[in-house]
């Protein structure tokens, strides 16, 4: 008792690479003589522990150019480090790897420390090349190599100050950060917008803003500050506090407002309004998109019949790809056009989620029809509903025929929770195996979830960042 498991296990070589970036001048006079195939783990070890002038020095001698060799100057220099799409899902990861909030922190701190050095370096020569006899001729100092990181930012109120700091300074730092992905939690409105402000407007892909608390008042705030982000194809607004049900009048006209500046976003291919209280305005919001999305996320929305029969004749069916409604009840007036609408998106759904939907045996039995006509679909999540152990062997028996099925989350069967499961799994494990679809993992595990494969824009997970030399 009280024990702990095993330290990970660094290999050997990452180990000597972090002993070799602790000393700066060690690794400053030695690169030359260093072989190129040690430069990536060097650069991770670095980077973990944060040796930001090593890190500089290895950008600027960087020798793995990634493009065409006869566009290159006669001295090639670095100048695009892509460390977008790194692996933060908990899921397989290396004891090297580090979350998407500390890779932010620790970025934005490197890019003060490199800015700050740049700026005595650059005082030191423009000191060292005048003279008392040569004022007149003075040569400017060397413009140093500016190298532009394309990154995923993860900020909340803990980190605001250091993101802040280093976008600040993107300008004239010899490392110069370029958002995709950006993430914040728990921000006030005004630091919100601060930081869309800072951001490169071409570069930004995705923005999710969560438990922020924002309600309409705070997104007829900050969505106008959206428009600028021209291939923006994903908003995340999951526990926003929006709350439709009882709009005064002011409030209509903030609604109205919101989905106007949706609307704006050409380029949106994905929405997540989770945790939001949309019921009966879902045609609002959406009837005015300028394209159809491929990923919707309406969990815990209190929709109504008429929100899921506008969805099913909207433009944005036939193409979505990711669908998640869990947390609306589907087995009472939602269920039949809940059916219709799975009909519509059979063609293209891979990713299909209705997690404590209430549904028992029998609504899943009225489902069947539909859900064998999503011929596509990747992944099903039915965690959290009343299902008996029959309904899931019925459940798995009927979706044999998916062929390209993945990955199944189910719940604990209704009349096996004292059993605590182990022959209801053996019986599905044994099912798979006799009908030879082994490749399909059935499990309760919802950390499963976040691992799949069949998310609307997969993202691919690399060990080592990208580096372009241009």
């Amino acid at each position: 008792a009280g024990q702990r498991g095993p330290a990970p296990m660094h290999s050997l070589v990452f180990l000597c690479a972090q002993k070799v970036v602790s000393h700066h001048s060690t690794v400053h006079g030695a690169l030359e003589f260093i072989p190129k195939e040690l430069y990536p783990v060097l650069f991770k070890a670095a980077f973990m522990d944060k040796r930001t002038l090593v890190l500089q020095d290895l950008v600027q001698t960087w020798p793995f150019p990634h493009c065409d060799r006869a566009l290159l100057q006669e001295k090639q220099c670095l100048q695009v480090l892509d460390m977008t799409g790194l692996q933060d899902d908990g899921i397989d990861q290396g004891p090297e790897s580090m979350s998407l909030w500390s890779r932010t922190v620790t970025l934005a701190k490197a890019c003060i420390d490199v800015s700050k050095h740049q700026s005595k370096c650059t005082k030191r020569t423009s000191k060292r090349r005048k003279g008392p006899y040569s004022s007149s001729v003075t040569l400017p100092p060397p413009q140093p190599v500016s190298v532009e990181v394309h990154v995923d930012l993860f900020v909340n109120s803990t980190s605001y100050g250091v993101l802040k700091d280093a976008l600040q300074n993107n300008a004239n730092s010899v490392l110069r950060l370029k958002c995709r992905d950006f993430r914040a939690e728990e921000l006030p409105i005004a630091s919100t917008v601060g930081l869309l402000e800072f951001l490169d407007p071409t570069g930004v892909r995705q923005v999710d803003l969560r438990f922020n608390n924002l309600g309409l008042s705070g997104l007829r705030v900050i969505l106008p500050h959206m428009a600028k982000f021209t291939n923006l194809v994903s908003l995340k607004l999951p526990y926003s506090n929006i709350d439709v049900r009882r709009l005064s009048a002011g409030m209509e006209g903030s609604l109205h407002y919101f989905a106007t500046q949706l609307s704006r976003l050409s380029c949106l291919k994905e929405l997540n309004l989770g945790s939001s209280r949309l019921s009966g305005k879902l045609r609002q919001l959406l009837g005015d998109l300028q394209g159809p999305l491929e990923s919707l996320e309406l969990a815990f929305c209190y929709l109504l019949p008429n929100d899921l029969a506008y969805l099913s004749q909207s433009l944005h069916t036939p193409t979505l790809k990711k669908l998640d409604l869990s947390g609306n009840n589907l087995s009472d007036s939602l269920l039949q056009p809940f059916q219709h609408l799975l009909e519509e998106a059979s063609s293209s759904l891979l990713h299909l989620d209705i997690m404590e939907c209430r549904l028992m045996d029998i609504h899943l039995e009225s489902l069947f029809p539909a859900l064998c006509r999503c011929s596509q679909l990747r992944y099903l999540g039915v965690f959290g509903n009343p299902l008996s152990a029959r309904g899931l062997k019925n459940l798995l028996q009927r979706t044999m025929g998916l062929l390209y099925l993945q990955l199944v989350i189910y719940p604990y069967p209704v009349d096996c929770y004292s059993e605590n499961l182990p022959w209801v799994s053996a019986e599905l494990q044994q099912m798979l195996l006799t009908a030879s679809r082994t490749d399909v993992v059935w499990t309760t595990n919802l950390c499963r979830r976040y691992a799949s494969l069949s998310m609307a824009y997969p993202r691919q997970c690399r060990c080592y960042p990208v580096l372009l030399c241009l």
